[in-house]
């Protein structure tokens, strides 16, 4: 606990890069997508996975897929600590190796500021690698009083079209992300929350901005590398 309270001390939660205040993203050139998929039955093993897309094209630049050990138990609220180490090691080995196709930008299969003490595997990725990260998550985290009731089902059932946003509003009043209907065909939505160095008005049109089908393409294409490794 006081080690991620030490870390959660340099989240930036705001813009830090001209392109994140353009409209259109200008100047945004390369997105990556990030995540660690264990194997069936083998808690003790998984496959980091780190992509790079072209923006606006959204085409697979670099693909790195390793499998990994996996030593660090899993304790609830604390699952960074289990899966950042290999994630930071994937950065930095394409920061050795490709340094020209570095993101600038990591979409994280996971959550951000939407976490029981609010630094969730998105923050913990981005304080460690100095990017900025947006959390994706496809699930609800119950967390500051949110959770998966009829409330939220109705809410869910008011996003109608692609690209329209509900506020994940904990009963400490403080928005801790924002639900996203991200794709017209899909009604089950994205939980999208701040990771490092990243608004989350930015971080939801990004990602909207990144969907060619419910899951935005980042990340997409590091579950397809997964599937196929």
């Amino acid at each position: 606990r006081r080690e991620q309270a030490r870390l959660k001390a340099s989240v930036v939660e705001e813009d830090t890069e001209e392109w994140q205040k353009d409209p259109h993203f200008t100047g945004l050139e390369r997105v990556g997508g990030v995540d660690l998929s264990y194997i069936k039955g083998d808690e003790s093993r998984a496959c980091a996975s780190l992509v790079v897309l072209s923006y606006p094209a959204l085409e697979v630049l670099y693909q790195d897929c390793h499998m990994v050990p996996v030593t660090a138990p899993y304790v609830a609220g604390f699952l960074a600590f289990r899966e950042v180490p290999v994630l930071v090691e994937a950065v930095q080995r394409l920061q050795q190796e490709e340094p020209q196709l570095q993101p600038q930008v990591l979409l994280v299969d996971g959550n951000g500021l939407l976490h029981p003490r609010g630094f969730g595997t998105a923050c913990h990725l981005g304080v460690l690698t100095d990017l900025p990260c947006i959390g994706v998550a496809k699930n609800l985290l119950h967390v500051d009083g949110l959770v998966r009731d009829e409330l939220h089902r109705e809410q869910v059932r008011s996003l109608q079209s692609s690209g329209e946003t509900f506020p994940l509003t904990g009963a400490s009043g403080k928005v801790l992300g924002m639900m996203l209907r991200s794709y017209n065909n899909s009604s089950k939505p994205l939980y999208v929350s701040v990771g490092h160095r990243v608004s989350l008005d930015t971080a939801v049109r990004l990602v909207r901005a990144c969907c060619r089908f419910r899951i935005p393409e980042p990340i997409r294409q590091v579950r397809r590398q997964q599937l196929g490794a």
